[in-house]
């Protein structure tokens, strides 16, 4: 049978053409992972007792104490973030190449090391402060006293993790902002939303180091989150579709 040398490959091998655009799924698998970790960030958090003032220290431990879902919400809150993270790093591999690599690379690396931070964030808080919480709550009463201030220093490597983490993944939008502006075929919009939130969340992070969850911290930091998951949903949508190459 003869085959025309336009369908063989360099190799020699008949060259199968490819149905629809192969640019096509990076792009939607970058859609498919920043929505499903907003989805999962979303339950996760609305799972998460609210009622107390985080900066009140015994009736936060006694709500949380409370709590049965504390463990479930903490992790569908990692599983939302390890999503979130990885449609961004895969979004610094479609920027290669291009005059947004090096912003790109920049992104990635901060990205990985808030990922990492998030993983031990919630590990602290999601499963050590529960179960010291759960022991102070059963505590006889002479331990209370001691065991409510090892809970509390358990809270103080908590809001560390969460402050350092929120700095990191405020820098990391902003990064991946820049890079997105010298993208092509990007709407202006989208870094533009990214700034948007990147730059109060990393505000937060840095306010939280010193205030703690403060309420003055809280004002800056819920919002900075809302906007953060609006600029994921953003990307999302871009990704689906406008999946150029590079973006």
């Amino acid at each position: 049978m003869r085959v025309s040398s336009a369908n063989r490959n360099l190799a020699g091998h008949i060259y199968q053409p490819q149905t629809g655009n192969p640019m096509l799924m990076p792009s939607r698998l970058i859609a498919c992972l920043a929505l499903s970790g907003v989805l999962a960030l979303f339950v996760g958090t609305g799972l998460h007792p609210m009622h107390a003032d985080p900066n009140h220290a015994h009736a936060a431990f006694a709500e949380y104490a409370a709590d049965r879902h504390w463990v479930a919400s903490h992790l569908l809150q990692l599983l939302g973030v390890a999503l979130m993270a990885a449609a961004l790093l895969l979004l610094a591999q479609r920027l290669h190449g291009s005059r947004a690599e090096p912003l790109a690379r920049l992104a990635a690396m901060t990205t990985t090391a808030g990922l990492a931070l998030a993983g031990a964030l919630q590990a602290v808080d999601g499963i050590a402060l529960k179960a010291m919480v759960d022991a102070l709550a059963t505590a006889p009463a002479g331990e209370h006293a001691a065991l409510f201030h090892a809970t509390f220093a358990v809270r103080q490597i908590e809001i560390g993790l969460a402050s350092i983490s929120c700095l990191l993944f405020g820098v990391s939008v902003c990064l991946y902002s820049g890079a997105l502006w010298q993208a092509p075929q990007r709407p202006a919009w989208l870094p533009l939303l990214g700034l948007a939130s990147g730059l109060p969340t990393a505000a937060a992070g840095a306010a939280m180091a010193y205030d703690g969850f403060s309420e003055r911290v809280m004002l800056i930091n819920m919002p900075a989150n809302l906007l953060l998951l609006a600029w994921m949903l953003g990307l999302a949508w871009h990704a689906w579709h406008r999946p150029p190459a590079g973006v």
